[in-house]
């Protein structure tokens, strides 16, 4: 029988309700039949980014990037909120240690102010600037950009990460409002068009079950190491940008 006539014939025989279910049904099975578990919700599993379970998605890929070029943290660093990333990975390299941050009241800081109108911070002293996590808080990116080169030394490289795809960070909105978020291209024309394409390298991590873990704020240890290092360039969680001062 022509599928056409077949398809009439149902409808003028079957209740109306009934038909509708049958035909959502097969459209379903046809496209496959998609199994939400644990995640099939509309609020987080998480709102924390996954503290409480143990280390974030996008800081699993931190480390990794900043593991990849500890030999460049060295000599006098600067990093912003706490240096715990430039004793960590810096250790007996690292000859001064500086700490930025944008409040008054952090014992650690040896610098307060915004990075964006740091003209206050000396200019061309440090070997290296850890700059993590933190440029989507800066309304200006392009004067922030400006500013980390401004202060690097001749051959000095900062070491920054930016958000992909994460949560907006709504409880900072008070102090530091979440503004930005990035891809690799876009991070790679801002810090090319202050230090030189040649000086930048961009690299970026996360697929689509890592993209999906972050936003729900699973942990790292939850996942297995396999799908959180498996990149698709398409689900950037994070990516980090190594720029070199000439």
């Amino acid at each position: 029988m022509n599928p056409e006539r077949t398809k009439r014939l149902l409808q003028t025989v079957m209740p109306d309700g009934l038909y509708r279910w049958l035909a959502h049904r097969k459209r379903r099975l046809s496209l496959g039949w998609v199994r939400w578990g644990s995640l099939g919700r509309a609020t987080p599993i998480s709102t924390r980014w996954g503290h409480e379970r143990g280390q974030p998605v996008d800081r699993y890929y931190i480390d990794r990037f900043l593991a990849t070029h500890a030999g460049d943290i060295q000599g006098r660093v600067l990093e912003v909120g706490d240096d715990r990333y430039t004793r960590q990975f810096g250790a007996s390299r690292v000859t001064r240690s500086d700490v930025l941050h944008a409040l008054p009241g952090n014992p650690r800081a040896t610098f307060v102010g915004d990075i964006a109108r740091a003209e206050h911070l000396p200019g061309q002293a440090f070997d290296c600037v850890v700059f993590t996590q933190v440029l989507q808080y800066v309304f200006d990116v392009d004067a922030a950009v400006r500013q980390l080169h401004r202060l690097l030394k001749p051959g000095g490289v900062a070491l920054v990460t930016v958000p992909g795809i994460i949560k907006v960070d709504w409880g900072a909105m008070e102090h530091w409002p979440d503004c930005w978020r990035f891809t690799s291209r876009s991070a790679h024309r801002l810090f090319a068009e202050a230090f030189g394409a040649g000086a930048v390298r961009v690299e970026s991590f996360g697929n689509i079950r890592a993209a999906i873990a972050a936003l729900h704020g699973l942990a790292r240890e939850e996942l297995p190491v396999a799908d959180l290092d498996f990149h698709d360039p398409h689900y950037e969680v994070a990516i980090g940008v190594r720029a070199v001062k000439g």
